[in-house]
């Protein structure tokens, strides 16, 4: 087993396509091919199961996948070392992000990583699955970190996570609507209501779900917003109740917030890896980048100490 060999087998297991995983490689595609089929006859096994339309990884092939991807970071750990005594870091940073993630100052964050780091390449992607999108792209090597906005302590254990902000969640209701006089709710007064949400996926959809399932109700989603903001617009003009960041519904004259009894909700603004993979110099001074790129809205708390992982 070489280590171009891995190299071009991790290539087609994130581009699926040996064409692509080529022009990436800025090789030939018959390269690609014999290094593949070389790399399948040395462990005895398929790694891709090819067709004219597409081409997947096998159950061997998924196996593999982590395994490559921690030798590629070992060796890019290597680099680093010498880089950082040379030329400085090298590299690339694939980033999962979240929609409508307005958190994080994304733009400058980026922008001053790139005047720092010339020659690391980053590439920013927005999970259009919220943060199952983005756990599933860490898994699978499309992505090397990404954004996770979870019920606090509840990442996958697979993952090493940094905790950047805690955000409290209000129920926000349009203000002619009948529960907006009200102090408080219970989750039982709320079962027939129509709600504002994210779409499934999105880690503060599953933690209101999940309340109310444990609470034997079940809840009726009549809009699946886009982002933070979009889900704030639908509130306010009457579509449905939701539960949102306090900060994103502060002022606003069409919305009133309402206690709900004896429950608590509140989400924890993540960024994530794999275990199985050593973060790269280049990684690293993203995520300190990142942490002091972070907008810290009026009731939100910062998390842990970055340096301290999970």
């Amino acid at each position: 087993m070489e280590l171009r060999q891995l190299e071009y087998f991790v290539a087609v297991a994130h581009e699926r396509s040996f064409t692509l995983a080529a022009r990436r490689l800025h090789v030939v595609q018959s390269a690609v091919s014999a290094a593949i089929a070389a790399l399948e006859r040395d462990l005895k096994v398929t790694l891709f199961e090819r067709s004219a339309q597409r081409v997947v990884l096998t159950e061997a092939g998924t196996a593999l996948l982590p395994e490559a991807l921690a030798v590629m970071d070992a060796v890019q750990g290597a680099r680093d070392v010498v880089d950082e005594l040379g030329a400085g870091i090298r590299g690339s940073v694939r980033v999962g992000l979240l929609p409508g993630l307005g958190l994080v100052d994304l733009p400058a964050a980026a922008g001053e990583f790139r005047r720092r780091y010339p020659n690391v390449e980053l590439q920013l992607r927005v999970e259009p699955e919220g943060s199952a999108g983005v756990i599933v792209g860490l898994r699978n090597g499309d992505i090397d970190i990404g954004f996770l906005g979870i019920a606090a302590g509840s990442a996958p254990r697979e993952l090493t996570t940094w905790e950047l902000l805690r955000v409290p969640q209000v129920l926000a209701v349009p203000v002619g609507h009948r529960l907006a006089r009200r102090r408080s709710v219970t989750l039982g007064d709320l079962a027939d209501e129509a709600f504002v949400d994210f779409p499934p996926g999105f880690g503060t959809r599953s933690m209101i779900d999940q309340k109310f399932e444990a609470a034997g109700l079940e809840r009726q989603v009549v809009v699946e917003a886009l982002g933070i903001e979009n889900g704030v617009q639908f509130v306010t003009h009457g579509v449905g109740l939701g539960i949102l960041p306090g900060y994103a519904v502060q002022g606003i004259d069409a919305i009133r917030v309402v206690r709900i009894a004896d429950e608590s909700f509140q989400w924890s603004l993540y960024m994530a890896t794999l275990k199985k993979r050593k973060p790269t110099a280049a990684l690293r001074a993203l995520l300190g980048l990142v942490s002091t790129h972070l907008r810290q809205p009026p009731g939100t708390e910062l998390g842990g100490d970055l340096d301290q992982q999970t």
